[in-house]
């Protein structure tokens, strides 16, 4: 299937790293050309030849909690491209602990990176995209709608951030611009962008997952581009659960 991704115009923040970097990697394979952002500017320099064509893309690195990231983002790709027409939003990982042990101030900084700054950017987006069928993705976790041990503060936010953007796709609709979260579950440890540990992908924990093995980098990534494409032009609002089959719901 064409994605219709051919010389439009994303930017993917958390783009060093995890399922931000897959992501940018399936845009530019699908022709799109990149805004790519990440906090660590040496790291982003170092995976940028492995996503596609310098002249296809751009590196705009600075930390998303920072007010003003977002619109130099959206500038940046203005000045390249002359256009925008959406997002891919990576969200973080708040610190491990309980609701009973968090520190105020990791509620306060988790709700800074993991949240406020990723709404300021979608925001953004949202205001500035091409009147073309823009989109945008958040890749959120499937622990928006269940929450496990030792995620208190991610349990906390992460469902109020996905809410947010249900909330932002009834406000962008009139005006042609999509909004879509994925929920995406474990990530297999053995890939190249490990982000879990592989004893936490063992034994009873694979035995709750019906394909009985965690997703590949690139399965989650797929999925996230076709509801950023215009292929998925009918859809917004929704939450993508990508999680093997995990989720017992409907």
């Amino acid at each position: 299937m064409d994605l219709g991704l051919t010389d439009r115009v994303y930017i993917v923040s958390g783009a060093s790293t995890g399922l931000g970097l897959a992501c940018a990697r399936v845009i530019a394979d699908e022709g799109g050309l990149l805004v790519l952002h990440a906090a660590d500017e040496e790291e982003l320099a170092a995976v940028a030849p492995s996503i596609g064509e310098p002249a296809r893309m751009l590196l705009v690195p600075g930390d998303i909690s920072d007010p003003g990231t977002e619109t130099r983002l959206v500038a940046a790709a203005n000045a390249r491209f002359g256009r925008l027409d959406g997002a891919v939003v990576s969200c973080g990982a708040p610190p491990t602990s309980s609701v009973l042990e968090a520190a105020d101030g990791a509620w306060r900084e988790a709700f800074e990176t993991s949240l406020l700054g990723p709404l300021r950017l979608a925001r953004s987006v949202g205001k500035a995209a091409t009147g073309e069928g823009a989109s945008m993705v958040l890749l959120l976790s499937s622990t928006a709608r269940s929450p496990v041990t030792d995620a208190g503060v991610a349990n906390g936010l992460r469902p109020g951030l996905a809410m947010a953007a249900k909330a932002l796709a009834d406000e962008l609709g009139p005006r042609g611009v999509r909004i879509n979260n994925l929920l995406a579950g474990h990530v297999d440890a053995s890939s190249p962008l490990e982000f879990e540990d592989p004893a936490d992908l063992a034994g009873d924990l694979l035995d709750t997952i019906p394909l009985r093995r965690a997703g590949l980098p690139d399965e989650f990534a797929r999925a996230a581009v076709f509801l950023l494409s215009p292929a998925a032009s009918y859809i917004t609002g929704a939450s993508l659960l990508v999680d093997g089959g995990t989720d017992r719901s409907l």
